[in-house]
């Protein structure tokens, strides 16, 4: 069958704000992204407090990313083979477990930097298998039509759990070490108990599958690759995640240069976040009206001219304003990218094609922390801002001249084969 990008919504189709089980689903990752936010920002001001070293800040930021590099193929074909609310809800029960140790450990005063790499891997680990889970979800629990709107629904719950988590983890943070930690277990216990009230089925029935796990790890892999389009974006958002994640530590040191406090470095990522917010809120109108093509190619212009203002803004608030204008931006792809690759995707490997755009979107963001901190150590604030400017403009050259980028497929109509996919045979 084939799957159209865009449809109007049928009058009889339930709003999706009065459908109950996307609301459930979408608290439930609000709250638990506002304690995963506000510990975004816990764990840098941690290590830095602990240690003073930004390399240390960096590489705890490597270790708790890597799963993202690791585990994202095999995490995707289990989505695909497992019961995905249950594999959700399993998620957050660990993840509340493993963080609600580091808050022990600082309340006992035994808290060490082994104890946060190990907890970060761990969290990293299950936290790829819930965002695959909860993305593979989400057109089994809207319908088809609605697509675009739950994804831009999805994307301001996200940039708003950063507006608010981020200032608060800072906020958190000053009134005792241990808090934002306290506050992120709690937040996994909310998700847990929306998740258990859901009714509906995460995934389309499924046919018995005879094939051996580790035949399936590639299947996705080889569905990406074919998709000239989706394989072009997918090494364009690695590129850029790449340099976020690392721009990230650098404005918290370059923040903390000049005179900022914990606080101010959170409600500084908090303005940030209103930008994200923002971008969220127009996303679904600039899906209507912009090609594929304009967006993949305007945003990397936009952050690559945005990036050096960084250098010429010195207060942290500032900072936040020009982090506001590069925000705005990644909604308005991620909603447009993200809609039409769930659109064609068969759902029954949409683990392992999500597991597979994972691998290389999300892989390059531990090597943007480790980068990150590693140039702050070598070359100080101001020459890592020019560095990943240079980055980011050899990004947008590759999306202005991409072949696969300037043909983009047209969001009307556009529509793609999306058979389900026969078994790989066993060897």
């Amino acid at each position: 069958m084939t799957h159209t990008v865009r449809e109007e919504v049928p009058p009889n189709v339930t709003p999706l704000l009065r459908n109950r089980d996307f609301v459930l689903l979408w608290q439930a990752a609000a709250v638990s992204g506002l304690g995963s936010n506000a510990t975004s920002v816990a764990y840098p001001l941690l290590i830095l407090a602990l240690t003073g070293s930004p390399a240390d800040a960096g590489l705890t930021g490597f270790i708790a990313l890597l799963p993202q590099l690791l585990f994202q193929l095999p995490a995707g074909a289990l989505v695909d083979r497992w019961n995905r609310r249950r594999t959700m809800i399993a998620c957050d029960v660990l993840r509340g477990l493993a963080i609600g140790s580091v808050a022990a450990a600082l309340l006992l005063h035994r808290l060490s930097l082994p104890h946060v790499l190990a907890v970060g891997f761990a969290e990293g680990t299950l936290t790829v298998c819930f965002r695959i889970a909860a993305s593979a979800a989400v057109p089994n629990v809207v319908h088809p039509s609605q697509l675009a709107a739950a994804l831009s629904r999805n994307e301001a719950r996200a940039r708003g759990a950063a507006m608010l988590g981020q200032p608060l983890g800072g906020l958190l943070f000053g009134l005792g070490r241990a808090v934002p930690f306290l506050f992120d277990a709690a937040s996994y216990l909310w998700s847990l108990i929306g998740l258990l009230l859901i009714r509906r089925e995460f995934q389309a029935e499924r046919r018995a599958r005879t094939v051996p796990l580790h035949r399936e790890l590639t299947e996705g892999v080889r569905w990406l690759w074919h998709q000239p389009f989706l394989r072009t974006t997918t090494f364009l958002i690695a590129g850029s995640n790449l340099l976020f994640q690392a721009l990230f530590l650098t404005v918290i040191v370059m923040a903390r240069g000049r005179h900022g406090s914990a606080a101010a470095i959170g409600v500084m990522f908090g303005v940030a976040a209103v930008g994200g917010v923002l971008g969220s809120l127009v996303a679904p109108w600039v899906e209507r009206r912009l090609s594929m093509r304009a967006v993949v190619i305007g945003a990397n212009w936009a952050w690559a001219v945005l990036i050096p203002v960084l250098l010429v803004v010195r207060d942290p608030y500032l900072i936040g304003v020009v982090y506001a204008l590069m925000c705005f931006v990644g909604p308005v792809w991620n909603v447009v990218v993200s809609a039409y690759q769930l659109a064609v995707t068969p759902d029954a490997i949409q683990g392992r094609v999500l597991g597979a755009v994972g691998l290389v979107a999300f892989g390059a963001i531990p090597l943007g922390s480790l980068v990150g901190g590693q140039l702050l150590a070598g070359l100080g604030a101001a020459a890592t801002v020019w560095v990943l400017a240079a980055w980011m403009v050899l990004l947008a050259v590759t999306a202005a001249f991409s072949p696969s980028v300037r043909s983009a497929p047209a969001l009307t109509g556009a529509t793609a084969g999306a058979e389900e996919p026969e078994p790989t045979p066993a060897a």
